[in-house]
């Protein structure tokens, strides 16, 4: 750990800082400690936060190319087994079969998140435009919003970017979230806690998020020729939702990911 000192309209930032060495790209993590400060306070907060830059080196090593992993004979077995073996036969789908995989996508992934649309009331809403009294207006947004991020994922080639994941976020709920389409702010958190209040996962620090999604899209577009579409499919969701960039919706997003690797 050192410090670093930046001057900036005469006055000085003080930072506590680490640098390591990740598969051949040195990366670093950073806390701020403060402006401006005397010898003592400097000293004093690089102890207090000392534990917090710990924090967040661990977190930026959890994050990483899980290939660097060495894998064990049994992995490596199952990922020979997933070899496509035989000719690929590759069938677009019709129009209908859009519309039938919209509807039960939509449904699908609104009703994991806990939304109270049924199955045939996602069909109804999204084929005659309703807006059924007995819901919620958050859950019949959002209906229209999945619906609308899926429309919009048939017209780009793009298979991951930040602007495509913003985007995404931001039409499924344009109409349900003030941070539609807006990367947690610095100082935003998020926690995912069990039944009994304990801590089991926290999101990527909110000021390493674009960094860590940078990344991951320089990860996908060195390996999406190398790996079966179900291995890649799965490690890049995996790390998405790691991440957790958003305030809420990153299941959704990640989701509507999945559909655009292939």
């Amino acid at each position: 750990m050192h410090l670093e000192v930046r001057e900036k309209s005469g006055l000085k930032k003080y930072y506590l800082a680490h640098s390591f060495r990740d598969n051949g790209r040195v990366r670093k993590v950073r806390v701020f400690l403060g402006t401006d400060l005397s010898a003592h306070e400097l000293e004093s907060r690089r102890k207090n936060l000392e534990p917090e830059l710990k924090r967040r080196i661990a977190q930026a090593k959890a994050i990483r190319d899980p290939f660097l992993t060495v894998l064990s004979t049994f992995e490596l077995k199952e990922l020979a087994a997933l070899e496509v073996r035989g000719e690929l036969r590759v069938r677009h789908l019709s129009e209908t079969d859009w519309t039938k995989f919209k509807e039960a996508f939509t449904y699908d992934t609104n009703a994991i998140e806990g939304s109270f649309i049924e199955v045939k009331e996602v069909k109804d809403i999204l084929q005659n435009k309703g807006w059924p009294k007995d819901k919620s207006k958050e859950d019949i947004a959002e209906t229209y919003g999945v619906a609308d991020a899926v429309d919009y994922i048939r017209t780009v080639d793009e298979h991951i970017s930040l602007k495509l994941i913003k985007k995404l976020h931001q039409k499924v709920f344009k109409n349900s979230k003030s941070f539609a389409g807006i990367f947690r702010a610095k100082g935003v958190e998020v926690v995912v806690g069990d039944a009994n209040g304990n801590i089991i996962h926290r999101g990527a620090p909110s000021h390493q998020i674009d960094t860590l999604l940078k990344e991951l899209v320089r990860w996908y577009n060195q390996n999406k020729k190398k790996c079966q579409p179900i291995v890649l499919a799965a490690v890049v969701h995996n790390q998405f939702e790691v991440i957790h960039p958003f305030q809420d919706g990153n299941g959704r997003v990640g989701r509507l990911l999945q559909t655009t690797y292939y």
